[in-house]
Parts: C-alpha cells; sequence; structure tokens
C-alpha cells in the first residue's frame, strides 16, 4: 500500500505568494510519486484570501482547508494542522517562501532512512537584518544555557514528521505551546539538513520585533525554570550584599560618629533594591499566568469551517 504524506502549511492573509508557493509546492510533491494531501490552516485570514484557498481546493482534489474561527497565532495553527493531518509522515513548511518546498525530497529519503523527525536547518540567512540576525543568534545561545532541552539552533518549523512523532506531538495537554521545543522535547531519531534560507518572495512578515521578544519569552519559560533560580540568587546576593553594607555602616557609625547621611547613595540603594524586587516579581509572574492559562483547560482552538480534500493520488495516477 502506497504511504500517504500530509503537508501543513500554516497562513495568515498570504494573497500575494500563495499561488506562486501552491505551484512549486504541487511541483516536487507530484515528483516524489507518493500519495498526498496538502492542508491549508487559515488562521483567521480575511475572506478574500480564504477565497483563494477554496479556490484552489476546488482545482486540486489533492487540497484540504482548515478555517480556525479567529486568529490564535501560528503555534495553535501548527497544532491544528497536525490534529487533521492523516498521512504517515507529515511535513511543515510556511508560504513565504523563505523554506523551499524542493528540500522536501531530501526530508523524506531521510524519512525512509530510519528519521522520525528531518529539519531545514539555516546555514545563511538571507534578506535580514543585522539586527534580526544577532537578536536570533542571541536567544538559540540563551535557549541552550537556559533550556531543559536542546533546541537546535537556526531551526524553524519546516521539517517532516512521522506518524509517531505526530501523534506524540498530538498528545501532550498544554495548551501555551512552544512548537520548536515541543519537537526537540519529543526525542526520537532526528536528522538536520542545511540549507540557505532566502528572503520572503513577496509580502511582508508578521513576526514585529515586538512579537519576537514574546516569542522568546515563551520559549524560554515554557522550557526551563531557569529563569526562577537566577531570581532567588539575585534575592540572595541583594540580601548579602544589604547586609555587608549595612555592617560596613555600623562599624563605620561606632568608630567615627553619625556624619550626616547621603541621600544621593540612599537613593541609589532604594532604587537598585526596588528595581531588584520588580524584576523578580516579573519573571515570577511570567510563570504564574502560564500555569493560570493552563489551569482554565480552554480548548486550545475552534474550527469556523473544515473542507477536507477529496483525494491524495500520485502525480502518475492523475493524469
Amino acid at each position: 500500500m502506497s504511504q500517504l504524506l500530509s503537508v501543513v502549511v500554516p497562513v495568515y492573509n498570504e494573497s500575494e505568494v500563495i499561488e506562486v508557493f501552491h505551484g512549486r509546492l504541487l511541483k516536487v510533491m507530484d515528483s516524489l510519486g507518493l500519495q498526498y494531501q496538502v492542508l491549508y490552516v487559515d488562521d483567521g485570514s480575511d475572506d478574500e484570501f480564504l477565497q483563494q484557498l477554496l479556490a484552489l481546493r476546488a482545482e486540486d482534489a489533492r487540497v484540504a482547508v482548515l478555517e480556525l474561527s479567529r486568529n490564535f497565532g501560528k503555534e495553535v495553527a501548527l497544532s491544528a494542522g497536525l490534529d487533521h493531518a492523516e498521512g504517515d509522515a507529515v511535513i511543515v513548511i510556511d508560504a513565504d517562501l523563505q523554506d523551499p518546498p524542493e528540500l522536501i525530497a531530501t526530508f523524506v529519503e531521510e524519512w525512509r532512512n530510519g528519521y522520525d523527525v528531518v529539519y531545514g536547518q539555516r546555514s545563511e540567512r538571507r534578506g535580514e537584518t543585522i539586527m534580526k540576525r544577532y537578536t536570533a543568534g542571541a536567544f538559540y545561545r540563551l535557549m541552550s544555557l537556559l533550556g531543559d532541552v536542546d533546541i537546535p539552533r537556526n531551526v524553524g518549523d519546516f521539517r517532516l514528521l512521522s506518524r509517531r512523532a505526530v501523534d506524540a506531538l498530538n498528545a501532550l495537554p498544554e495548551r501555551r505551546r512552544y512548537m520548536k521545543g515541543l519537537y526537540a522535547w519529543i526525542g526520537f531519531p532526528q536528522k538536520a539538513v542545511a540549507y540557505v534560507r532566502e528572503p520572503r518572495a513577496a509580502g511582508e512578515t508578521k513576526w514585529s520585533y515586538w512579537r519576537l521578544w514574546n516569542f522568546a519569552l515563551e520559549g524560554i519559560t515554557s522550557f526551563s525554570a531557569a529563569p526562577l533560580k537566577m531570581a532567588t540568587y539575585l534575592g540572595l546576593l541583594t540580601s548579602v550584599f544589604s547586609l555587608l553594607y549595612g555592617l560596613y555602616f555600623l562599624v563605620r557609625t561606632l568608630l567615627f560618629g553619625n556624619p550626616v547621611p547621603g541621600y544621593p547613595s540612599l537613593i541609589l540603594v532604594v532604587l537598585f533594591l526596588g528595581g531588584v524586587q520588580l524584576v523578580c516579581l516579573g519573571i515570577i509572574g511570567e510563570y504564574l499566568a502560564r500555569t493560570y492559562q493552563e489551569s482554565k483547560g480552554r480548548a486550545l482552538y475552534f474550527l469556523k469551517g473544515y473542507h477536507p480534500a477529496s483525494g491524495a493520488l500520485a502525480d502518475d495516477e492523475t493524469s
């Protein structure tokens, strides 16, 4: 029996590039000689873009469209796609063509060699600013120091997942999902494939620096308790420093009397201690917020509509 490949593509208002992406993707998938389906996960796009997706489905029986009820974010859209993917292996790829669909053939080859997770690793990041490359590198270095699992550097969501890897991801109950960490956490044999990441083919990125900052916080708080430990150590060091500073002034007062107190130094100490307390409270607050969100037990997403594929044929069977 022929194996089935599912391609999960999370999209949000990608009208400028979707036609070109779809054409390149089908060309690659047809060349594999395997049955496949393409699942577009519409993460709350406008109606005009949704109609584009439905038109692609009307033209090709191998295309399915999953409509989320609103914009839940890429991590949730990925999870929804994995929930509905039926293939023996699932390929995850963005529609902006920064990740080349042509690499899928190599992914499939490595999957046949026994790897459960085959991911693309960026050897070069073209079209990105120096600031973007620097902050990305700093984040991966920080995660390697603080994280509980080893998350590969310069790796995004572009990858192939075996059926048992997909089932493992779908079995995880958490609602605040940092997918790059979850891919690494589930284990199984994994293989990196190097490639050059190109600039966006069209349109604009949806990731502002503010969103990237919050995404980084999500990753750190999802897979490391180190910030809480750092807050503890910082509080301990501050207490020791304050004790020594107090002893210094006690000895000085006993030996030389009590001179006019220094107002600037007093304000400096107060501001320093206040800043340390606020930072520690902020760190604790991040973890409490995660606990609060998880404790509510809300559904991860809701569907507005599901338009399944009506076929999954290889290229030689459709001609």
